[in-house]
């Protein structure tokens, strides 16, 4: 499978989002010093989580309509969301963020 690098490990801050440039759009999460990859769009309305979402924890809340995701799952936490976001395998390497594509 291809990888891209997502960001460098400083451009992340405990509990930030940020949207991945690829098709389908990517989010990573960084959450206790650990990086997370999901889709970006949340799967109840199309609504960026990357650039729009709220991160607590390992909950992602989509800001549109409240509806939450656990980032390491992709698990749907929280109505209106029902449908599970895919996740995507990352590694860490010389202080870059890297994820698996689809």
């Amino acid at each position: 499978m291809p990888e891209k690098m997502a960001c460098k490990v400083d451009d992340l801050a405990d509990g930030e989002s940020k949207t991945v440039d690829v098709e389908p759009a990517i989010a990573i999460h960084r959450v206790d010093g650990e990086f997370f990859a999901t889709d970006d769009t949340c799967t109840h309305e199309d609504w960026s989580l990357g650039d729009d979402g709220l991160l607590d924890g390992h909950q992602l809340e989509c800001c549109l309509h409240q509806g939450r995701f656990d980032v390491r799952t992709g698990e749907a936490t929280q109505f209106p969301a029902t449908d599970p976001l895919c996740t995507y395998p990352v590694r860490v390497s010389d202080g870059e963020v890297w994820v698996e594509l689809p």
